[in-house]
């Protein structure tokens, strides 16, 4: 990517993408385009054609998405596959309308099945039920990457899907009820300090593992990728195939832990000195969810944040941001 061509992140003000915005600044990038949810409606397919004509921009990050944890999935599934299908139809479509030259699709890592051979390499797609939890989201997403696919095939886009694994960092969402499961535990112990409070609940058995991948980390990775030769890009795509492997790359560490290290970690990085309780009788999720990052590590990137500082930096802005 030229450093004066115009770029468009559409979700600029979430997690992912305001670490995407602080990597491209940091990597001399000054054009962008971007309009927050109260300025331009991305469900709304009229809205987002003319914003993308009056504009025309370069490259497109759609890191725009309604997300949540497995209480706000469990709650209100209509709004998570309605609204994610809305704005991805409408900016992949816009996008190949105004000739875009590249465009990253973020997914998730959910969109894998349920019970896939871990690690979860990117040709395990569609192999297998997904987790009940977050089906609908998961369903969206698995669309959005589908659709990259047919638009590279019939038109010769340069539409690449990643999906990051779990994220956490600076700018997070820190809602005592619909956030993750790091700014929830953050919240949560972070309270139970302030408060003295001896015991702090912990969704679940506390034995699933999970894989967690510092939001800086991510945004570096996806600039990596954009800023690919065609040489290695266009191989990505599946411009020329329908032979089972989508344009999809997988963002992550490669390597995991349990939720129950998962809280002492961030019991410890919060200064909370109290016990930890698990609630059994709340639902666990998939029971492993760990990405198979190889594809990506052969090209040259890998995760640069360990645990303990990634989750230092998130609890420095969750302090700075929440209390």
């Amino acid at each position: 990517m030229d450093l004066n061509a115009k770029l468009y992140i559409a979700g600029h003000r979430g997690l992912v993408g305001s670490a995407l915005m602080r990597n491209l600044r940091a990597k001399g990038y000054e054009n962008f385009v971007t309009r927050t949810h109260a300025e331009l409606d991305l469900t709304s397919q009229a809205a987002v054609e003319a914003f993308f004509d009056q504009e025309k921009p370069d490259y497109v990050f759609l890191a725009a998405a309604k997300v949540g944890g497995i209480h706000a999935n469990n709650t209100y599934p209509a709004e998570f596959i309605r609204d994610n299908l809305a704005i991805q139809t409408n900016i992949i479509h816009a996008a190949y309308n105004n000739k875009v030259k590249r465009l990253l699709f973020l997914g998730s890592s959910c969109i894998y099945p349920k019970l896939a051979p871990q690690p979860m390499k990117e040709e395990h797609l569609l192999t297998g039920p997904l987790e009940p939890t977050n089906r609908p989201y998961a369903l969206a997403k698995i669309a959005g990457i589908e659709m990259c696919w047919s638009y590279n095939r019939q038109y010769g886009t340069q539409y690449l899907a990643v999906m990051p694994t779990n994220l956490y960092g600076p700018g997070d969402n820190y809602h005592p009820e619909n956030s993750h499961v790091i700014p929830a535990l953050i919240r949560r112990f972070h309270e139970a300090r302030v408060s003295n409070a001896p015991t702090v609940t912990v969704w679940g058995t506390g034995t699933p593992k999970r894989e967690f991948l510092y939001s800086e980390d991510m945004a570096d990775a996806c600039v990596y990728l954009m800023n690919l030769p065609d040489a290695q890009f266009i191989p990505l795509l599946g411009q020329d195939r329908n032979d089972g492997l989508p344009p999809l790359m997988n963002i992550g560490v490669g390597h995991d832990l349990t939720i129950r290290e998962l809280a002492e970690t961030v019991a410890r990085v919060v200064g909370y000195p109290g016990a930890l309780e698990f609630d059994t009788a709340k639902p666990d999720g998939t029971p492993r969810k760990l990405m198979d990052v190889g594809r990506l590590n052969a090209m040259g990137w890998k995760a640069a944040t360990d645990m303990r500082s990634g989750l230092a930096a998130a609890y420095r802005d969750f302090l700075a941001t929440n209390t």
